[in-house]
């Protein structure tokens, strides 16, 4: 296992070095600004600052919809409070309309939320994994384990710095990597469409798509 070097986080996974997504509001790997993402929300009447956390035994079901199906995100509150409210509200702001998955490591995570410079049509592919929604959001202890189906922050190595960014874990043997940093927020888990989850994994033809896939429309309800 590698340190945490200036701008990139790396994580062994099956005995392999892989790029963790790791973005200033982000996920497990790939290039990532250790400062706090810089910007704003794009989306009209999205939060400026860490929004409320999500109320203790809160839940919110969070569809997100692509052109190759939906994935449904189930949030809970008890995982992580801050991230929870954060994600709830980003999303019923609209902040993830558009915006593309725009890191994908097989068998490990798929990554997104760059809603700086992974929106589309302008998507900055010089700079896409290291924007965010123009502030940052205090970290939580990890208290449930890292499996395939569960949704988390990502972050670089530098304290508080989640934003926007997210990943899916597309795999159970991706814990063992995950879990020696353990500062990736869990707040939720894909309880419907994982198989969504791999094929966007099987569409990408690099670990920064060149054609990446966009969440069309990501709706919250509360169940």
């Amino acid at each position: 296992m590698m340190p945490f070097p200036a701008r990139r986080v790396v994580a062994a996974l099956a005995g392999l070095a892989v790029a963790a997504v790791v973005a200033g509001c982000s996920v497990a790997g790939g290039e990532a600004s250790p400062s706090a993402q810089g910007g704003s929300a794009t989306a009209s009447g999205c939060p400026t600052s860490q929004p409320a956390a999500l109320a203790a035994s809160e839940t919110r079901t969070v569809t997100i919809a692509t052109d190759l199906g939906e994935l449904v995100v189930t949030v809970e509150a008890d995982l992580s409070p801050i991230a929870a409210g954060n994600f709830v509200a980003l999303a019923e702001c609209g902040f993830y309309d558009g915006v593309v998955f725009h890191r994908v490591v097989p068998t490990f995570v798929i990554q997104g939320g760059d809603g700086e410079y992974g929106r589309v049509p302008a998507v900055d592919p010089s700079r896409i994994g290291s924007g965010g929604p123009g502030y940052t959001i205090k970290d939580e202890p990890v208290t449930v384990t890292y499996r395939r189906g569960v949704v988390a922050m990502a972050r670089t190595a530098q304290p508080d710095s989640q934003g926007s960014q997210f990943f899916v874990v597309l795999d159970d043997a991706a814990a063992a990597s995950l879990a020696a940093y353990n500062t990736y927020a869990i707040f939720g888990a894909v309880t419907s469409g994982m198989e969504v989850a791999d094929a966007i994994a099987e569409a990408a033809d690099a670990e920064i798509p060149s054609d990446p896939v966009v969440m069309t429309d990501v709706a919250v309800s509360t169940p």
